[in-house]
Protein backbone atom coordinates (compact mmCIF):
# COMPACT_ATOMS: atom_id res chain seq x y z
CA UNK A 1 0.00 0.00 0.00
CA UNK A 2 1.72 3.14 -0.96
CA UNK A 3 2.43 6.10 1.64
CA UNK A 4 -0.52 8.46 1.64
CA UNK A 5 0.72 12.35 1.65
CA UNK A 6 -1.12 15.73 2.18
CA UNK A 7 0.19 18.47 0.54
CA UNK A 8 -1.45 22.14 1.16
CA UNK A 9 -0.05 24.69 -0.86
CA UNK A 10 -1.91 27.36 -2.55
CA UNK A 11 0.62 27.94 -5.34
CA UNK A 12 -1.51 26.08 -7.77
CA UNK A 13 1.34 25.33 -10.34
CA UNK A 14 3.88 24.43 -7.50
CA UNK A 15 1.14 22.04 -5.94
CA UNK A 16 0.63 19.93 -9.60
CA UNK A 17 4.64 20.27 -9.75
CA UNK A 18 4.94 18.50 -6.35
CA UNK A 19 2.02 16.22 -6.56
CA UNK A 20 3.57 14.49 -10.24
CA UNK A 21 6.79 14.49 -8.91
CA UNK A 22 5.77 12.52 -5.77
CA UNK A 23 3.78 10.38 -7.68
CA UNK A 24 6.60 8.94 -10.14
CA UNK A 25 7.94 7.90 -6.14
CA UNK A 26 4.75 6.12 -5.63
CA UNK A 27 2.82 8.25 -2.90
CA UNK A 28 -0.33 8.92 -2.87
CA UNK A 29 -1.15 12.55 -2.63
CA UNK A 30 -3.83 14.84 -1.83
CA UNK A 31 -3.69 18.26 -2.74
CA UNK A 32 -5.38 21.22 -0.96
CA UNK A 33 -5.48 25.32 -1.10
CA UNK A 34 -6.40 26.53 2.05
CA UNK A 35 -6.07 25.67 6.00
CA UNK A 36 -9.99 25.20 6.51
CA UNK A 37 -10.20 22.08 3.94
CA UNK A 38 -7.09 21.38 4.81
CA UNK A 39 -8.23 20.68 8.67
CA UNK A 40 -11.66 18.91 7.23
CA UNK A 41 -9.71 16.38 4.99
CA UNK A 42 -6.87 15.83 7.94
CA UNK A 43 -10.00 15.00 10.30
CA UNK A 44 -11.46 12.71 7.24
CA UNK A 45 -8.54 11.05 5.91
CA UNK A 46 -5.32 8.99 7.60
CA UNK A 47 -1.83 10.63 6.61
CA UNK A 48 1.81 8.91 6.25
CA UNK A 49 2.76 12.67 6.03
CA UNK A 50 1.61 16.34 5.78
CA UNK A 51 3.77 18.85 3.93
CA UNK A 52 2.00 22.26 4.74
CA UNK A 53 2.55 26.12 3.83
CA UNK A 54 2.24 29.11 6.10
CA UNK A 55 0.78 31.52 4.04
CA UNK A 56 -2.53 30.48 2.70
CA UNK A 57 -5.75 31.80 2.78
CA UNK A 58 -8.98 30.50 5.18
CA UNK A 59 -6.29 29.75 8.43
CA UNK A 60 -2.52 30.14 8.30
CA UNK A 61 -0.56 27.22 8.81
CA UNK A 62 0.46 27.65 12.15
CA UNK A 63 -2.96 27.63 13.46
CA UNK A 64 -3.67 24.37 10.70
CA UNK A 65 -0.81 22.97 12.65
CA UNK A 66 -1.97 24.03 16.16
CA UNK A 67 -5.29 22.40 15.41
CA UNK A 68 -4.09 19.15 14.40
CA UNK A 69 -1.88 18.95 17.81
CA UNK A 70 -4.91 19.98 19.49
CA UNK A 71 -6.65 17.16 17.90
CA UNK A 72 -4.33 14.59 19.17
CA UNK A 73 -2.80 13.44 15.29
CA UNK A 74 0.52 12.75 15.54
CA UNK A 75 0.98 13.04 11.77
CA UNK A 76 4.50 14.50 10.82
CA UNK A 77 4.29 18.09 9.64
CA UNK A 78 6.81 19.46 7.66
CA UNK A 79 6.30 23.16 6.79
CA UNK A 80 6.81 24.44 3.41
CA UNK A 81 7.42 28.36 3.15
CA UNK A 82 9.06 31.02 2.13
CA UNK A 83 9.59 32.56 5.91
CA UNK A 84 13.16 31.14 6.64
CA UNK A 85 14.17 33.35 9.93
CA UNK A 86 15.23 31.58 12.89
CA UNK A 87 11.58 33.01 14.94
CA UNK A 88 9.28 31.78 11.92
CA UNK A 89 10.66 28.34 12.17
CA UNK A 90 10.49 28.31 15.94
CA UNK A 91 7.18 30.04 16.38
CA UNK A 92 6.07 26.43 13.83
CA UNK A 93 8.11 24.53 16.00
CA UNK A 94 6.39 25.48 19.01
CA UNK A 95 2.71 24.92 17.41
CA UNK A 96 3.84 21.36 16.73
CA UNK A 97 5.73 20.88 13.53
CA UNK A 98 8.38 18.80 12.99
CA UNK A 99 10.60 19.76 10.31
CA UNK A 100 10.79 23.38 8.04
CA UNK A 101 12.21 23.89 4.53
CA UNK A 102 12.36 26.68 3.10
CA UNK A 103 11.55 27.89 -0.11
CA UNK A 104 12.96 27.65 -3.24
CA UNK A 105 14.15 24.02 -2.70
CA UNK A 106 14.75 21.03 -4.29
CA UNK A 107 12.56 18.10 -4.76
CA UNK A 108 15.64 15.70 -3.56
CA UNK A 109 15.62 17.44 -0.48
CA UNK A 110 11.78 17.50 0.41
CA UNK A 111 11.67 13.63 -0.52
CA UNK A 112 14.63 13.30 1.53
CA UNK A 113 13.39 14.52 4.80
CA UNK A 114 9.64 12.56 4.01
CA UNK A 115 11.24 9.73 4.08
CA UNK A 116 13.42 9.98 7.68
CA UNK A 117 9.99 9.90 9.08
CA UNK A 118 8.40 7.62 7.19
CA UNK A 119 11.29 4.99 8.02
CA UNK A 120 10.80 5.84 11.82
CA UNK A 121 7.29 5.07 11.69
CA UNK A 122 8.30 1.60 10.22
CA UNK A 123 11.34 1.73 12.36
CA UNK A 124 8.88 2.09 15.76
CA UNK A 125 7.30 -0.83 14.32
CA UNK A 126 9.39 -3.57 15.06
CA UNK A 127 10.04 -2.31 18.69
CA UNK A 128 7.52 -2.27 21.97
CA UNK A 129 8.03 -0.31 25.29
CA UNK A 130 10.53 1.79 26.94
CA UNK A 131 10.13 2.52 30.48
CA UNK A 132 11.82 5.35 32.31
CA UNK A 133 10.70 5.55 36.25
CA UNK A 134 6.62 6.22 35.85
CA UNK A 135 7.33 7.36 31.92
CA UNK A 136 6.56 4.62 29.29
CA UNK A 137 6.90 4.98 25.73
CA UNK A 138 4.84 3.12 23.74
CA UNK A 139 6.87 3.13 20.33
CA UNK A 140 4.44 1.19 18.18
CA UNK A 141 1.61 3.23 18.96
CA UNK A 142 3.80 6.32 19.21
CA UNK A 143 1.98 7.12 22.48
CA UNK A 144 3.39 8.68 25.70
CA UNK A 145 2.31 8.38 29.16
CA UNK A 146 3.51 9.35 32.97
CA UNK A 147 1.70 8.27 35.93
CA UNK A 148 -1.31 7.00 33.50
CA UNK A 149 -2.06 10.15 32.01
CA UNK A 150 -1.31 10.27 27.73
CA UNK A 151 1.10 13.23 27.54
CA UNK A 152 0.94 14.75 23.41
CA UNK A 153 4.15 15.26 21.54
CA UNK A 154 4.94 15.99 18.25
CA UNK A 155 6.97 13.36 15.94
CA UNK A 156 10.23 15.53 16.48
CA UNK A 157 9.21 15.50 20.42
CA UNK A 158 9.08 12.06 20.42
CA UNK A 159 11.86 10.99 18.58
CA UNK A 160 14.11 13.41 20.79
CA UNK A 161 12.60 11.48 23.75
CA UNK A 162 13.21 8.33 22.18
CA UNK A 163 17.26 8.91 21.59
CA UNK A 164 17.14 10.40 25.66
CA UNK A 165 15.10 6.69 26.79
CA UNK A 166 17.13 4.70 25.00
CA UNK A 167 20.44 5.93 26.17
CA UNK A 168 19.73 4.65 29.65
CA UNK A 169 20.60 7.61 31.57
CA UNK A 170 23.88 8.36 29.78
CA UNK A 171 23.76 11.59 28.31
CA UNK A 172 22.97 12.29 24.57
CA UNK A 173 25.24 15.86 22.86
CA UNK A 174 23.65 18.27 20.80
CA UNK A 175 25.54 17.06 17.72
CA UNK A 176 24.02 13.59 18.39
CA UNK A 177 20.76 14.63 18.69
CA UNK A 178 21.41 16.74 15.40
CA UNK A 179 22.49 13.82 13.59
CA UNK A 180 19.95 11.44 14.69
CA UNK A 181 17.06 13.71 14.98
CA UNK A 182 17.39 16.71 12.27
CA UNK A 183 20.13 14.69 10.05
CA UNK A 184 22.75 16.98 8.01
CA UNK A 185 20.09 18.28 5.78
CA UNK A 186 18.30 20.19 8.74
CA UNK A 187 19.96 24.00 9.15
CA UNK A 188 19.26 24.27 13.12
CA UNK A 189 20.95 25.47 15.48
CA UNK A 190 21.85 24.52 19.26
CA UNK A 191 19.01 27.50 20.23
CA UNK A 192 17.11 25.11 18.08
CA UNK A 193 17.12 21.85 19.98
CA UNK A 194 17.65 24.11 23.12
CA UNK A 195 13.84 25.34 22.62
CA UNK A 196 12.60 21.35 21.99
CA UNK A 197 14.41 20.20 24.94
CA UNK A 198 12.50 23.01 26.46
CA UNK A 199 9.16 22.12 25.06
CA UNK A 200 9.77 18.45 26.30
CA UNK A 201 10.27 19.35 30.01
CA UNK A 202 6.67 21.19 29.54
CA UNK A 203 5.08 18.05 28.66
CA UNK A 204 6.95 15.62 30.29
CA UNK A 205 7.88 17.32 33.94
CA UNK A 206 6.31 20.43 34.57
CA UNK A 207 3.12 18.65 36.07
CA UNK A 208 5.08 16.11 38.15
CA UNK A 209 7.40 16.64 41.18
CA UNK A 210 10.11 14.70 39.75
CA UNK A 211 11.68 15.95 36.92
CA UNK A 212 13.38 13.15 34.28
CA UNK A 213 14.81 15.29 31.87
CA UNK A 214 18.65 16.53 32.71
CA UNK A 215 21.49 18.48 31.51
CA UNK A 216 25.02 17.72 32.24
CA UNK A 217 26.93 20.82 31.36
CA UNK A 218 29.54 20.38 28.32
CA UNK A 219 28.14 16.54 27.76
CA UNK A 220 24.32 16.79 26.92
CA UNK A 221 20.89 15.43 28.27
CA UNK A 222 19.49 12.58 29.36
CA UNK A 223 16.81 10.88 31.35
CA UNK A 224 17.30 10.21 35.19
CA UNK A 225 15.47 9.94 38.33
CA UNK A 226 17.76 11.44 40.73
Amino acid sequence: MPDKLLLIEDDVNLSNDLKKQFQLESFEVDTVYDGILANKLIQKNTYDCILLDINIPGINGYEVVKSIREKEINTPVIITTAFGELDDKLLGFSYGADDYITKPFFFKELLARVKVFLKRSQHYADKKIIIVADLILDLEKKQVKRANSLIKLTAREFELLRLLAEARGNPVSKKELLNKVWSSNFDVTSNTIEVFINLLRNKIDKNFPTKLIKTRIGFGYYLAID
